[in-house]
């Protein structure tokens, strides 16, 4: 009975991820699903013309607090239109993502073209156990948020490259390096600009309302650590469990030869020989008191030079070793190849390229519209309407979070919003802002995956329809949010646990940073 049972949950399960994949399927090109929402934003806009909100705003800068009166804006406005139209090439350019994706690719996908990846699996991870090294690469996701979005592109990147060399599925690769990086957003080993980013924000809210309770970058630390590896242990189980028995898309099936040949030896020695310069180097610019890329204070985290270069730092890391792999192996034979090798490596994001266009306008649009702040400040009031208290109130701030986090990706505007309401409620219930922050923080990671305008989605539908075997069709929205609902799921389950358990035995976020005031 017991076995049948299992079966029909496993079968009923199957076909809810079936039915989401079919139903994301209909949906449109994600180019024109960009589309499509610009249009909607714009006639909200004019519809809701003067509607406003007011609410205590909290200052990134970790200011005064102040009252601040939003109203939405309509952007049919003929002046507003001029401009857009004025600085259309502007917004394209100096959309933030699409850099950050050029830069990436064009390094990890010269590394990946040279034989690195390859060669270095081969020679290391080839016959350890995959449940060993889908947790490595699950921490090594988590951990990526460390380099802000370029974590996101690098997670999905390494997972399907790691998981081609060792002859497993690469698309299965990709999506778990997405969810670790993009799911886990909220954890990690150590401190990064998002951390100083956030707690600025709480410490405004706080002392905005006179709390007196610690609001530094590390109140969140203790947890942080333990989410990390909980994150990692909640995405190992679903790739090695869960996805087998929903994956339709076996990829690009490799015979792996486990011979490390005299070629690619010789290029992991110059690879090494070369990696080693570069952290020689590295420690000469990080180590002394005064070095290169410490903060002005001689710190090195949570914010300096270091932490802010993280991506070019990055991008010369793998093109060094790649080339001296490339060199030693016999991969690059002459410097055309070097070039020649970074622009296969931009191949695979040129429908990001196009879907980059629409969605730069249209975060435009709904950033000038200010229906965000509209949505956030009615969704805060109507869960403070509810009256929850304690453990419940967490839990629906958690699921408050998920849902605005579905169609308002940037997590600090959710914050600069969100806290000067819940710092100061939770507080009045004995909660210290550690605890609203690291509750928000747990909303805002768990539905990044799936939210359908992460602008995101076209670069990692890109990566996995690389992949994909000849005869499968082509992998859609649907099909990827069907893939990653069950970590985002998993997640939410395993990290809101975490956080009942924390709060049920008191135990501290931070260093000096406890459950209750």
């Amino acid at each position: 009975m017991n076995t049948s049972t299992e079966v029909k949950k496993t079968g009923g399960f199957v076909r809810f991820i079936n039915a989401v994949e079919k139903a994301g399927n209909k949906l449109p090109h994600p180019f024109f699903l960009f589309v499509y929402l610009m249009v909607i934003v714009l006639a909200l806009s004019a519809l809701m013309s003067g509607v406003s909100v007011t609410y205590t705003a909290a200052t990134s800068g970790g200011g005064e607090m102040q009252e601040t009166t939003v109203a939405v804006k309509n952007l049919l406005d003929a002046e507003y239109i001029k401009s857009v139209l004025k600085g259309l090439v502007g917004t394209y350019t100096g959309f933030a993502p699409l850099g950050l994706v050029m830069v990436m690719m064009l390094a990890i996908g010269f590394a990946q073209d040279t034989g690195l990846f390859n060669a270095f699996m081969k020679r290391t991870l080839l016959g350890a156990p995959p449940v060993t090294i889908t947790f490595m690469l699950a921490i090594i996701g988590v951990c990526a948020n460390l380099a802000s979005n370029a974590g996101i592109v690098f997670g999905a990147t390494i997972g399907a490259a790691l998981f081609a060399s060792l002859g497993r599925n690469p698309i299965l690769g990709a999506v778990t390096g997405y969810a670790a990086a993009h799911g886990g957003f909220g954890a990690n080993l150590i401190l990064s600009g998002t951390d100083v980013l956030v707690s600025g924000i709480t410490k405004s809210a706080a002392e905005g309302m006179g709390i007196s309770a610690p609001t530094n970058p590390m109140i969140n630390y203790f947890f942080m650590i333990v989410a990390t590896f909980v994150a990692a242990i909640t995405i190992t189980f679903v790739t090695e469990r869960v996805m087998p028995k929903i994956m339709k898309f076996g990829g690009v099936s490799r015979d792996i030869d486990e011979t490390v040949t005299n070629e690619e030896k010789r290029g992991l020695k110059f690879a090494g020989i070369a990696l080693i310069i570069f952290l020689v180097i590295m420690l000469a610019l990080t180590v002394p008191s005064n070095a290169f890329f410490r903060a002005e204070d001689g710190t090195l985290v949570p914010s300096s030079p270091l932490i802010d270069s993280v991506v070019a730092v990055l991008f010369i890391a793998f093109v060094v070793v790649g080339s001296a792999y490339g060199v030693g192996s016999g991969a690059i034979k002459k410097q055309s190849d070097i070039p020649k090798f970074m622009g296969n490596g931009l191949k695979g994001s040129i429908s990001f390229f196009v879907v980059a266009f629409p969605a730069s306008l249209f975060i435009q649009f709904f950033n000038a519209s200010k229906l965000a702040n509209i949505l956030a400040v009615k969704g805060a009031e109507l869960l403070q309407s509810i009256n929850f208290t304690g453990i419940p109130l967490a839990i629906a701030f958690i699921i408050l979070c998920g849902f605005c986090n579905l169609f308002m990706t940037s997590g600090s505007s959710k914050w600069l919003i969100l806290a000067p309401i819940f710092v100061p409620m939770f507080s009045v219930l004995g909660f210290s802002p550690a605890l609203t922050q690291i509750a928000y923080r747990i909303g805002d990671s768990i539905t990044n995956p799936i939210a359908p305008i992460n602008y995101f989605l076209p670069i990692i539908l890109g990566i996995m329809n690389q992949y994909k075997r000849d005869e499968d069709p082509e992998i859609g929205m649907g099909t990827l949010i069907s893939m990653t609902l069950p970590f985002s799921m998993a997640l939410a389950v395993t990290l809101t646990l975490q956080l009942i358990i924390w709060m049920l035995l008191g135990l501290p976020l931070g260093p000096g940073a406890g459950i209750y005031l």
